[in-house]
C-alpha cells in the first residue's frame, strides 16, 4: 500500500490540506483512503444510538451497515493503541493512503506550515518531510510550495510515490 503523510503542528492547516488533496487526487481518477491520528478519545456514534448502546453494553466491535456506508467501531478496552501498520492492514485496497498525523512515522510527508501559528518547523529535524506546504517562504533547504497550490502539491505527491 502506498502511503504519504501530512503533518504539522495544530492550526497549521493539516486537515484542510488533506481534504483538498483527496478532492484533487480523486478527481484525477485515483482511489484514495485516509487515516487520521487522534490524540484524544473520540466518538463516531452518539449516546442513545443503537450502536452506542451495543458498545456501552460491552461489545468489543460494533459494525453498522446501510445501503450508503458501513462503519466498524472497535473498542480497545485497555489494549495498546494499534500501530499505523495495523490500521493500514484494515483498509481496502486503494491507490494511495493519505495519513494525517503520525509525525514520527517513517513514511514520506508534507509539512503544513502557517507563519501565524508561530510553531517551529518539524522539517528541521525530520528527513521524512519531503515538502513544506507554506504560506510564507522559509529559510530551509527543502522543497516548498504554496499552501494553497493544491494542484502542484498533488503533482509532487503523485510523482514522489510513483503514481504520475
Amino acid at each position: 500500500m502506498i502511503i504519504f503523510g501530512v503533518t504539522g503542528w495544530k492550526n497549521n492547516g493539516k486537515t484542510t490540506l488533506v481534504e483538498r488533496l483527496v478532492t484533487e487526487i480523486t478527481a484525477r481518477g485515483y482511489v484514495v483512503s485516509t487515516i487520521k491520528h487522534a490524540h484524544h478519545a473520540f466518538d463516531v456514534d452518539h449516546k442513545g444510538r443503537d450502536s452506542y448502546r451495543h458498545r456501552e453494553a460491552g461489545a468489543q466491535e460494533v459494525l453498522v451497515g446501510s445501503g450508503t456506508r458501513w462503519a466498524l467501531i472497535h473498542e480497545l478496552r485497555g489494549a495498546p493503541e494499534p500501530t499505523m501498520d495495523e490500521l493500514l492492514a484494515r483498509l481496502s485496497p486503494c491507490d494511495l493512503v493519505l495519513v494525517e498525523g503520525y509525525k514520527r512515522g517513517p513514511h514520506p510527508k508534507i509539512e503544513a506550515y502557517r507563519a501565524e501559528a508561530g510553531e517551529d518547523l518539524i522539517a528541521r529535524d525530520d528527513d521524512t518531510i519531503r515538502l513544506i506546504a507554506t504560506d510564507t517562504p522559509l529559510d530551509i533547504d527543502r522543497e516548498q510550495l504554496g499552501l494553497d497550490d493544491i494542484s502542484a502539491i498533488a503533482d509532487f505527491v503523485l510523482r514522489d510515490v510513483g503514481l504520475s
